[in-house]
């Protein structure tokens, strides 16, 4: 019995060493200034095209809005060219969190799904990601709402 814990002592050692060793490591450090260059590029990108559009008449809101779109569309494409995956692998966060990361995740589940037809694939799966932030985000604005609707009869605020 004493042979037997110790002989899987030794093999929970071995497998633990062999997990560790290849186990990737990651910089946190890097990983933020990565994070931080890629969320960088795209706002840079989208102030361009911001400046870009106002030089052409557009007043600066009617730009924003067409940013939005812009940026949007730029996403589906490089999901839909299978760019914006390494992307987000190596940006991470900064990939993740702009608008154009929403696109992504709304676009990459409809495309995986594609082949499995337009019901049943891309009706079904497109908010797979995508889906729960909509749902949560839509149920706390609702909820804050009647928070700050309850306040104001109750004169907090």
């Amino acid at each position: 019995m004493e042979q037997e814990n110790a002989l899987e002592k030794e093999r929970n050692k071995k497998y633990n060493d062999y997990v560790k060793k290849v186990t990737p490591k990651h910089s946190c450090g890097l990983n933020c200034l990565k994070a931080f260059l890629t969320g960088g590029i795209i706002c840079t990108v989208g102030q361009m095209i911001i400046n870009g559009l106002m030089q052409t008449g557009m007043d600066k809101e009617t730009a924003g809005l067409w940013n939005t779109v812009i940026l949007i569309l730029l996403s589906v494409i490089l999901t839909c060219l299978n760019v914006y995956p390494y992307i987000a692998k190596w940006g991470g966060a900064g990939a993740l969190v702009p608008i154009t990361g929403f696109a992504n995740s709304v676009c990459a589940p409809a495309m995986e799904f594609k082949k499995e037809g337009w019901v049943f694939g891309v009706g079904a799966r497109i908010f797979s990601i995508a889906g729960p932030v909509i749902l949560y985000g839509i149920f706390t604005s609702w909820l804050l709402g009647v928070i700050y609707w309850a306040g104001g009869l109750l004169g907090v605020w």
